[in-house]
């Protein structure tokens, strides 16, 4: 989807935007002295998206200017007299690409089939996307060759006739810098404290003229619909502006959410009575509905496809009440909760006897074995690659699944493309950003990506008028939990310790005592039954010619049937829906 695009036109920038994203103010163009500046999304609050915007220039239009990037949900492009500048937000929630020639930017667009329309699809990229889910946003490399992507966090600097001049990773500037007071003893009383002022401010800066929450039942969505009542009825918004928006299933195990969310969104009107209940029947979706489409239609291969049908449909409810933004719980669990990865930290310092202990506490509070635990935080970060070999070869078994993890080569996907075009490197690449050198780090860094995919928001957003947005991942609520120390926010059967004290007087008892949620296995194994012999039809009747010189074709089908059958697990689940997409997306780009 293309909401901007730059291109050089007798060598002087010509600057295109979108008309209807505009009239939505879903992009934003603000000029001064200094030049222009359009921003897909918003740059410091939703509701002063002009004020932002009008921020950005004003801090970067100055000359040779490089103060920190203001947090959001942004790309931004800056045509100033002496330079221009591409730049986008930390969490890379809306995509930035430019075509290169010789050190010559040629065009900058938000859309990466419209800039590589007609050019060479880059094998790299292709082996880099099937390492994990994560791997799209942080790597340069897009599916055609020539176009590459703006990191996020990344300044992008080009002369007025498109020159490169350089890129630059930039901090985001914090809006607010709490500090976890450790004072208060053993106790949690200042991190949570701390954790609930930087969600109430994460909240409020993503309050628009017309909010939608989504509420599931869960600790972590009602605390964002809680903290978004509270706001709106203290003057934040107009009440009548808020809709909480939830999917009823009223069979099946996902029936089992409908009294907690019953007991949520009573809550939620509490603080808020004008607040509008919406819920949403989705009895009758299943993973895969529609895969073509969802897959096909992107300008990228979008490994989370498969659940496409159901955020669409809620989606689409939120579009017809006219909301500007709709927020989700997405990423508390990475972020909010305790990091196991610290036990990684205490064997790598020599801290042996703490860390046997506390990895103790962590299995019984999770109902795991010792070992389960210890080679999960300790063993697989230190060495992941080898771990996953060593696993794969164990469980195989006979199976296409068995023991698969995020890194190892697929059996379906050709020994000889993987060799060529740097599977292995791409292996390492990702391994080495889940993990890092800290991986107790690193998690924040990864956690942003793996917890929040949603180019469904971004393919969208156009006919729906929003974002999703994810308070959950503020760079101030990472910066409390990464400054918090790991011991002070363990609680073992307890997870998100923080987070519950820190909504202790707002979270019914019922859900914030919660500590195990109906996961959506249900769906995606109707999805299987339902799809599973058309997904099968989609891959043998595949015509692009990279489709059968990359995957064994019969081996990724016979994959899709083990999982049909409920062999694997989530991590092998994955690649199998992350390279369906793919085989539909060549396919959808073949028709195009």
């Amino acid at each position: 989807m293309e909401a901007l695009r730059l291109e050089w036109v007798g060598g002087v920038p010509n600057l295109w935007t979108a008309g209807d994203m505009a009239r939505q103010g879903l992009v934003t163009t603000v000029s001064s002295r200094a030049g222009t500046a359009v921003v897909v999304g918003w740059a410091g609050s939703v509701g002063e998206r002009v004020a932002g915007a009008r921020g950005i220039l004003e801090d970067w239009g100055r000359p040779q200017a490089a103060p920190c990037l203001p947090a959001g949900d942004y790309a931004a492009v800056l045509v100033c007299r002496d330079r221009i500048l591409l730049m986008r937000d930390g969490h890379a929630r809306i995509p930035l690409f430019f075509r290169e020639s010789g050190g010559r930017v040629t065009a900058v667009s938000t859309s990466a089939r419209r800039l590589g329309g007609g050019a060479e699809l880059e094998r790299r990229y292709f082996c880099r996307y099937l390492t994990g889910n994560m791997a799209q946003p942080h790597s340069e490399l897009t599916p055609f060759a020539g176009v590459h992507r703006i990191l996020g966090g990344e300044v992008v600097e080009l002369s007025v006739t498109g020159q490169m001049r350089g890129r630059v990773l930039r901090h985001v500037r914090q809006v607010h810098g709490p500090s976890v007071r450790t004072a208060d003893g053993p106790g949690l009383g200042g991190a949570a404290k701390d954790l609930r002022l930087a969600l109430e401010h994460a909240v409020g800066r993503r309050l628009g003229r017309a909010t939608a929450c989504h509420v599931s039942g869960g600790t972590d969505s009602t605390s964002v619909a809680l903290l978004a009542a509270r706001l709106q009825a203290a003057g934040q918004g107009r009440p009548r502006d808020l809709v909480l928006l939830a999917g009823r299933f009223a069979r099946g195990e996902l029936a089992a959410e409908q009294p907690y969310m019953d007991e949520a969104m009573a809550e939620i009107r509490r603080y808020a009575p004008a607040a509008r209940p919406v819920i949403v029947d989705v009895d009758d979706v299943a993973d895969f509905d529609d895969f073509q489409h969802h897959a096909g239609d992107p300008d990228e291969p979008h490994a989370h496809a498969f659940r496409a049908p159901f955020w669409s449909r809620l989606h689409a409810a939120a579009a017809d009440l006219g909301c500007d933004t709709l927020l989700t719980g997405c990423g508390a669990e990475p972020i909010a909760d305790a990091n196991p990865l610290h036990l990684h930290r205490l064997a790598r310092t020599g801290q042996l006897r703490l860390m046997t202990r506390q990895a103790r506490d962590w299995a019984v509070g999770s109902e795991r074995g010792l070992w389960d635990v210890v080679f999960a935080y300790v063993v697989r970060p230190a060495f992941p690659l080898a771990a996953e070999r060593v696993t794969a070869f164990v469980r195989r078994r006979g199976t296409v699944l068995g023991g698969l993890g995020s890194f190892v080569r697929p059996r379906w996907l050709r020994s000889g493309f993987a060799w060529a075009h740097g599977f292995c490197e791409a292996g390492i690449a990702e391994s080495r950003f889940v993990f890092g050198r800290e991986p107790e780090q690193s998690l924040y860094e990864a956690a942003n990506y793996i917890a929040a995919p949603d180019p469904l928001s971004w393919h969208r957003a156009r006919q729906d008028g929003f974002f999703l947005s994810h308070p959950f991942l503020d760079p101030e609520v990472i910066a409390v939990m990464r400054r918090l120390p790991a011991e002070a926010a363990f609680d073992p059967g307890r997870p998100k310790a923080v987070l519950r004290e820190a909504m202790a007087d707002l979270l019914p008892p019922r859900i914030g005592g919660r500590v195990v949620k109906v996961p959506f296995n249900q769906l995606y194994a109707r999805g299987l039954r339902t799809h599973g012999d058309e997904l099968i039809d989609l891959c043998r009747s595949a015509r692009h010619p990279l489709v059968a010189e990359m995957f064994d074709v019969e081996m990724l089908c016979r994959a899709v049937r083990e999982a049909r059958f409920g062999i694997g697990d989530s991590y092998s689940w994955d690649r199998v829906n992350s390279s369906l997409a793919l085989v539909v997306w060549l396919e959808r780009l073949g028709q195009h």
